[in-house]
């Protein structure tokens, strides 16, 4: 008896889709992606501009009003663990228009919202979108690019990407004064529009890798993902309670969340286990990752830079405000021209990438960035004349130090990992950076709060004083020292063999 005949190839599957675009196909198909990961960046940045008309709007007070932004954060940095399930078992494109529809939905119920709770939620629904689109360019470039194409590919996108944080603000501060504070979740409406469209035409069905998805494929591993959750939302609640609560309530989320961390691993391990001998289910993080040394530093880099950038993030403007007391809109234009100077680094870069290895591009910017840090201690008040010219030269040393890490750091660490484990890497890397990023915040505002009391200099409206701005500056250098300890792990992603990167034996263009 004769088999049946194979089912015609899917006209949307990855063969079908490179054959119609051609050789231009893995760039199209970065653009797609990078229109969505725009639109759930600026999500989740530009919302801060509405935070006290909102507050106003609601009548709360700062702790719930800060929520808005917080459980966004919390929401992003568990989601980013599921992506690897996601993409295996429903493939790019249900995946990620499925985050795009979520984004547009929650976009949508925020500004339409009259209770606090429903923009408490759309956020939280925008977040867990947000979280698992942002592994999925790093997936695409790593398995769509030879690896002589993948750090010009990382520029390109990177270049596009942070114009999103650099312009949202201020578009955004345009439309609060204009429009209200709804405007601000409208703006991700047209962006989440244009990748859905864009998803239908470019975006494959297929699963990473080129096979189909497999729907009835291993379970979630549920119980790493509350863990993971539950772990999250005790830290960041306890770094918070650190700065504002008791010692008693912030010690017992600390504890709490390093138990649940234990938890974790302990059961990340035991799954890994009975996966390789019985094919049961995939733990939520494949500890089995950090055997690769370039990957385990790289995470470490990842980790330490998200607390250093996010932390500068929060403290820059509030020592321009409050430090400095400049106005909001001369804060706007110090920061600008680093934020242009960062897209044209970023695309520079990318380019060195593919020629110079990756520890040494990362070195470099974390050097550039730890001495842009130590630098603002020479801004005085005494020399007024100097002020804006000297944070507008020392953002910029620091932009450029991050356009040296942003191309380099996802490839670098990756490039050791097979295949089939890109996804997780590229997952676990986004998790440890935004968790770090969460973490570093919470530090900044420790850490000031601390030199702002033992000098006995208050954070106020009151004119500044020496006292305070000696707070921002030993608050700077801490963030320096850690850019410099990031600095060991860095110099760990030499590849073990005399050159970077290891070509392979074949092409792998679009695999998607």
């Amino acid at each position: 008896m004769s088999e049946p005949p194979a089912p015609p190839p899917s006209p949307h599957g990855l063969p079908a889709l490179r054959e119609r675009y051609g050789p231009r196909y893995r760039w199209l198909l970065l653009l797609a992606v990078m229109v969505g990961t725009m639109a759930s960046i600026m999500s989740s940045t530009v919302v801060n501009v509405a935070i006290p008309d909102m507050s106003q709007h609601f009548a709360l007070g700062q702790e719930r009003a800060q929520w808005v932004s917080s459980g966004f954060m919390a929401a992003m940095t568990v989601s980013m663990l599921t992506t690897p399930w996601l993409l295996a078992r429903y493939g790019y494109r249900a995946t990620y228009s499925g985050c795009m529809w979520l984004l547009l939905v929650g976009g949508m119920a925020g500004g339409l919202a009259n209770h606090y709770p429903l923009v408490l939620a759309a956020r939280v629904a925008e977040g867990l979108a947000a979280g698992v689109v942002q592994p999925i360019p790093a997936i695409i470039i790593l398995r769509a690019f030879d690896p002589s194409e993948q750090g010009r590919a990382s520029g390109v996108f990177g270049m596009g990407v942070v114009l999103a944080p650099a312009l949202g603000p201020s578009i955004g501060g345009i439309l609060v004064d204009w429009f209200g504070w709804r405007s601000i979740f409208f703006m991700v409406v047209p962006f989440c529009i244009a990748s859905l469209w864009m998803a239908r035409k470019l975006i494959p069905t297929s699963a990473p890798g080129g096979q189909a998805a497999n729907r009835a494929g291993a379970a979630l591993d549920w119980r790493g993902l509350l863990l993971a959750a539950a772990g999250t939302l005790c830290l960041l609640n306890g770094l918070v309670e650190l700065q504002g609560g008791t010692p008693l309530t912030a010690a017992t989320l600390l504890l709490t969340a390093g138990a649940l961390l234990l938890v974790f691993v302990w059961l990340a391990r035991r799954m890994l286990r009975a996966h390789r001998h019985a094919h049961g289910p995939e733990p939520l993080m494949n500890l089995s990752l950090f055997a690769d040394r370039r990957f385990a530093m790289g995470s470490l880099v990842a980790f330490i830079y998200g607390v250093a950038l996010f932390g500068s993030t929060y403290l820059l403007p509030v020592y321009m405000l409050m430090g400095l007391q400049l106005s909001p809109s001369v804060v706007g234009t110090v920061l600008l021209p680093s934020g242009l100077v960062l897209a044209v680094t970023i695309a520079t870069v990318g380019r060195l990438a593919d020629r110079q290895p990756t520890h040494r591009l990362v070195c470099i910017g974390l050097v550039l960035l730890a001495a842009s840090f130590a630098l603002m201690v020479t801004i005085r008040l005494e020399h007024a004349a100097r002020i804006i010219p000297l944070l507008v030269l020392w953002a910029i040393v620091g932009r450029i130090g991050l356009g040296f890490i942003l191309p380099s750091l996802n490839i670098g660490a990756m490039r050791g990992l097979g295949h089939a484990h890109i996804p997780q890497g590229a997952s676990v890397i986004n998790f440890l950076r935004m968790l770090g990023g969460a973490a570093g915040v919470s530090l900044c505002g420790i850490f000031l709060e601390w030199r702002l009391a033992a000098h006995g200099a208050p954070l106020d409206t009151s004119p500044t004083t020496p006292a305070r701005l000696a707070a921002f500056d030993e608050t700077f250098l801490m963030l320096a020292a850690i850019c410099a300890l990031a600095l060991l792990a860095a110099a760990r992603l030499k590849p073990p063999g005399p050159a970077e990167p290891p070509s392979p034996p074949e092409r792998h263009t679009a695999q998607g």
